[in-house]
């Protein structure tokens, strides 16, 4: 049994204005063919908070993404594939990088880049190392495995993805 991943295609269209990208979809989401499925991951909370979206997480998976786009917000990861035994970015070896600058010259609106966790924060802005009119915005990651930190502080620092959400 191979332990390569490979993520999902970026969930994007011509009014995203700001992209959150994590590392690579855990085995959770793998399975579920979905952003963020594990069911204690708290993406869909924190960036609902920040959407104003109260009611994200309850959402079926498609309304939700819909819900995204619907406020300039696509989704995707740094990573396009890597070799991980289990979801811990730290087991991840031989990563095949997503092609972000690329993605983000195909987006006219795109401001800002939010990078959820520290593996992210680390890859995503080397490659963005050119783009001086993208924002880059280091994220705590949303996942359950970093508990350093509460939901609520967690909120407050997604919050400040709020001026490049677009309002309905």
């Amino acid at each position: 049994m191979s332990d390569r991943k490979t993520g999902f295609e970026p969930v994007v269209d011509d009014r995203t204005r700001l992209l959150v990208c994590g590392s690579l979809p855990g085995d959770a989401s793998l399975q579920a063919a979905q952003y963020y499925a594990h069911p204690r991951n708290l993406f869909w909370h924190l960036i609902g908070h920040a959407a104003g979206i109260a009611n994200l997480p309850a959402l079926p998976y498609d309304d939700r993404l819909a819900a995204l786009l619907d406020r300039g917000i696509g989704l995707w990861d740094v990573a396009r594939s890597a070799s991980r035994r289990g979801s811990l970015d730290a087991a991840m070896r031989d990563i095949d990088h997503a092609d972000l600058p690329a993605l983000a010259a195909r987006l006219p609106k795109l401001e800002a880049i939010g990078f959820n966790g520290a593996t992210a924060a680390k890859i995503g802005p080397r490659m963005m190392a050119d783009s001086l009119r993208i924002t880059l915005i280091d994220l705590p990651s949303s996942s359950p495995a970093h508990a350093a930190m509460t939901r609520e502080q967690k909120q407050e620092r997604w919050s400040a993805l709020s001026p490049w959400i677009a309002c309905r």
